[in-house]
C-alpha cells in the first residue's frame, strides 16, 4: 500500500498542474451568474431573480451574455458587467454604457442576447479603458481576469434600486476537457498502481 500511496503522491501534483494549464489552452471560458437582490451590494430584499450564461471567446475577443430576469420592483434602466473587486464589494462598470445595447429597458421581465466584440472600444466603458492604460487589449485581459478571479458580475439597475436591483457574480464553468482529462489521468495512476501492485 505504501507504494501506492507514494505513486499518487508523486503524480497528483502533475494531474493539477495539468488541470490547471488545460484552460489557458481554451479558445472560450464560460460563465454563469444567479442574480439576485440579496447579493447586491448594499444588499436589498428585491423578489426580483435573473440567470445569464457569459462566454468569453480569448480567441475570436467575443463576449456573448445571454440570459433571463424576472420579478423587479421596478423597471430597468441598465444593465452590464462590473469588475474588478473581490466579492462581495461593488466594482466600477467594464462593459458598455450607459448599458448593453439590446438589453430590454423599462420592463420587470425579460429575456436578452448581447454579442461584443471585444477589439472595440465601445463595447466598454470608457473609464475601464482609462484604468487599463487606455488600451483596448489590457481591458479585455482585465475583464476576463476578473472573471477568472470571481470579481466581476452582472448588474441589472431599475427606477426603483438605481444602483442596481439585482447581480451575480460570474462563476466558472468547468470544462469538460478539464475533467475527461483529470478522470483519465486518475484513472491511469489507478491501473499503474494496480499493475505494480500484481507485478510483486
Amino acid at each position: 500500500m505504501t507504494g501506492f500511496k507514494t505513486i499518487v503522491k508523486r503524480a497528483l501534483p502533475v494531474l493539477l498542474l495539468i488541470t490547471i494549464a488545460v484552460p489557458s489552452w481554451a479558445e472560450t471560458f464560460t460563465f454563469t451568474s444567479i442574480l439576485t437582490g440579496p447579493s447586491e451590494a448594499p444588499p436589498n430584499t428585491s423578489p426580483g431573480m435573473g440567470f445569464a450564461t457569459i462566454v468569453f471567446n480569448n480567441v475570436a475577443h467575443t463576449l456573448s451574455v445571454d440570459g433571463a430576469f424576472a420579478g423587479l420592483l421596478g423597471t430597468t434602466t441598465a444593465s452590464h458587467i462590473h469588475c474588478c473587486n473581490p466579492a462581495p464589494a461593488a466594482s466600477g462598470v467594464a462593459t458598455q454604457t450607459p448599458s448593453f445595447v439590446g438589453f430590454p429597458l423599462g420592463v420587470t421581465s425579460g429575456v436578452f442576447s448581447i454579442n461584443l466584440d471585444m477589439t472595440l472600444a465601445s463595447s466598454y466603458n470608457p473609464a475601464f479603458i482609462a484604468l487599463n492604460g487606455g488600451s483596448i487589449a489590457a481591458s479585455e485581459a482585465a475583464l476576463l481576469a476578473g472573471a477568472l478571479a470571481g470579481n466581476d458580475y452582472l448588474n441589472i439597475h431599475t427606477t426603483v434600486v438605481p444602483g442596481g436591483e439585482i447581480r451575480g457574480f460570474l462563476v466558472l464553468v468547468p470544462e469538460m476537457s478539464s475533467i475527461l482529462l483529470l478522470g483519465i489521468g486518475i484513472a491511469g495512476i489507478l491501473a499503474f498502481a494496480r499493475i505494480k501492485r500484481l507485478s510483486r
